[in-house]
């Protein structure tokens, strides 16, 4: 299997001068859901579905109760979650706010195994 991508045309938004150019980008050929992950699981080990997708459920629980409360969730060699900020500045420490963050996210760094994976990918042009 290979990992599907197109092209496109972008600018560069910080030159839009500049010449466009072209870059690659994955093309979903589907999505797995937690059931589908919890039946699939199952089918790999003495566990059934039902018990499967009940831990991944609370899983899904702790790492949203985990992460708001500023924590990182490590999962062993399957990787790390944490929250990460994006905010405007301030001209002293002494004014900054926190009116002044614009959003956050959750960065995933993936472990050993997904790294592997990654360096050992092949591609096709969709």
């Amino acid at each position: 299997m290979a990992v599907k991508f197109t092209i496109v045309e972008k600018g560069n938004p910080l030159d839009p001068g500049q010449p466009k150019k072209w870059y690659a980008n994955a093309k979903s050929t589907g999505d797995v859901t937690l059931r589908k992950l919890g039946k699939e699981i199952a089918a790999r080990c003495t566990v059934r579905s039902a018990d499967t997708q009940a831990v991944l459920v609370a899983l899904t629980e702790l790492l949203v109760e985990h992460l708001s409360d500023g924590k990182i969730v490590r999962l062993g060699d399957f990787g790390s979650f944490q929250v990460s900020l994006s905010s405007g500045g301030s001209e002293t420490e002494e004014k900054f706010n926190s009116s002044l963050i614009k959003g956050s996210k959750v960065n995933f760094r993936p472990g050993i195994d997904l790294k592997e994976m990654q360096n050992n990918l092949k591609f096709e042009k969709f």
